[in-house]
């Protein structure tokens, strides 16, 4: 599933990606989730972040374009794009996540605080340019879904994909995936070292990296998902459940995709 890249490819043959992520108080999730980006193959990697933060990641990320944000232009050529990871929830972040959710023409990785806003109007969904990869944890999906049960969530991601239209990627132990025909996959990589603060940030970048290569959305969430899983346990197999950190687990995806 994953791509083949051609001994003649550019950057540009390579995939853009448009991250749109951070704020003053969350920092780290843009730095994890375009760094992710990065270290799982993408060709062009641009990170909209407020300018009040960019001398901070300016000095942790080197190989991201960086956009004020500001200065987003969804006509320019992006072939995926990713939003939510620590946005926060003003008034602003709403404004930009309806924005991106109805109107961008690329496939789009939803995260986050994105989900926050889109929970209070999941018609959105029907309204979007393009596909919808939805990244929720449980707690974040029981928004969408008040009645939710963990012993039914196979069934629960099943119906709500198959509902709205959209790609839902349902995190946790065994994190599922379900397509908009309702079909649905159990990953079987992963482990509790992996619940800490900005693995989903390192997932949802990911996946938005996998489809700005050119796969099918629904093939990015499921190779995401496992890549991400495969990272977590190789981290845990050199530094243990406890002391595993997500920047571990980011720097161990190279390491996972040599392995697949």
């Amino acid at each position: 599933m994953l791509p083949v890249r051609a001994d003649t490819a550019s950057k540009f043959d390579c995939g853009r990606a448009l991250i749109i992520c951070g704020s003053e108080r969350y920092i780290g999730a843009p730095f994890f989730a375009s760094q992710a980006a990065v270290n799982s193959g993408c060709g062009l990697c641009y990170l909209s972040v407020p300018k009040e933060i960019l001398p901070i990641l300016g000095v942790k990320l080197n190989e991201p374009i960086f956009l004020p944000r500001g200065e987003i232009d969804l006509n320019a050529k992006y072939d995926a794009c990713l939003i939510g990871c620590g946005l926060s929830r003003n008034q602003e972040a709403e404004d930009l996540t309806k924005n991106i959710v109805v109107n961008a023409k690329v496939p789009t990785v939803v995260d986050a605080d994105s989900l926050y806003f889109l929970a209070q109007d999941v018609s959105m969904l029907k309204s979007a340019g393009n596909m919808r990869v939805l990244t929720p944890h449980e707690g974040e999906f029981k928004r969408f879904v008040p009645d939710f049960t963990r012993d039914r969530r196979v069934e629960f991601a099943s119906n709500f994909a198959k509902e709205n239209r959209c790609i839902l990627v349902l995190k946790g132990a065994n994190t599922v995936v379900s397509d908009v025909d309702g079909a649905t996959f159990v990953n079987t990589t992963g482990n509790s070292g992996m619940a800490k603060g900005g693995s989903g940030d390192v997932l949802a970048g990911l996946i938005v990296s996998l489809i700005a290569q050119g796969m099918q959305p629904i093939d990015a969430a499921k190779a995401g998902v496992y890549i991400h899983g495969l990272a977590g346990d190789l981290a845990r197999e050199e530094f243990g459940t406890l002391g595993m950190t997500p920047t571990d687990t980011l720097f161990m995806i190279k390491k996972a995709l040599r392995n697949v």
